[in-house]
Order: C-alpha cells, then sequence, then structure tokens
C-alpha cells in the first residue's frame, strides 16, 4: 500500500493509515512496518458469501492528512 501511495514507510506512521469494511468485522489492515495490506482476522468464505458464487469483500484505505 505504501508502494502503491508513493509513501516511505515511516510515512505510515504519521498519516494514520485505517482499513474499514461495511461489516462489523475488520478483515484487513495495514502493516506499520512493511506497509503490506494484510488479513487481520480469519476470513470464512462459506459464512460469509454461502451460496453466492462470486464472493467480494469491499474495504476502503483511508489515509489521513494531505496526499
Amino acid at each position: 500500500v505504501a508502494k502503491d501511495l508513493g509513501l516511505q514507510l515511516p510515512a505510515i506512521h504519521d498519516r494514520g493509515f485505517r482499513v474499514v469494511s461495511e461489516s462489523r468485522t475488520q478483515y484487513f489492515a495495514v502493516n506499520g512496518k512493511t506497509g503490506h495490506l494484510v488479513t487481520a482476522e480469519r476470513i470464512d468464505r462459506e459464512q460469509l458469501c454461502r451460496l453466492v458464487e462470486k464472493c467480494v469483500l469491499r474495504c476502503e484505505l483511508i489515509v489521513e492528512g494531505e496526499m
């Protein structure tokens, strides 16, 4: 994520990255040391999507401060 946004790793701490999703459970997070998008919770496709063939988890990355 940091690389895609053109930020150096120390900027991750200064900017306040947050990953927000529609559900109560936050399945993703940004690793503060590497800048990688990682899974924060176990993702159980069958529990989330049940009989839906195409399973999509939508989330947004919020970066505080000006870009």
